[in-house]
């Protein structure tokens, strides 16, 4: 969900890994479909996080990325 803002000409962009946010959810519904009381449920976070960075956009406003940060992204926009 917010990588597309990297996309769109954003600098960077973090957040929750939407694919995984989804899946807990879904394992939450089939426990209540299953008879558990939603207040026995753990409240869960999300534990996957996505981080995307765009480069071009870096260049645009004269930024150097270190080499630390690009290693980290888990997408790298450079068009």
């Amino acid at each position: 969900m917010f990588v597309p803002f990297a996309e769109a000409g954003g600098l960077l962009a973090y957040g929750p890994n939407m694919a995984a946010t989804v899946e807990q959810c879904a394992v939450l519904v089939a426990k209540v479909l299953s008879r558990t009381t939603p207040g026995d449920l753990p409240i869960k976070r999300p534990s996957k996080f996505d981080f995307a960075l765009n480069l071009k956009t870096a260049r645009d406003l004269h930024l150097t990325v270190p080499d630390a940060v690009m290693v980290r992204a888990d997408r790298v926009i450079n068009k």
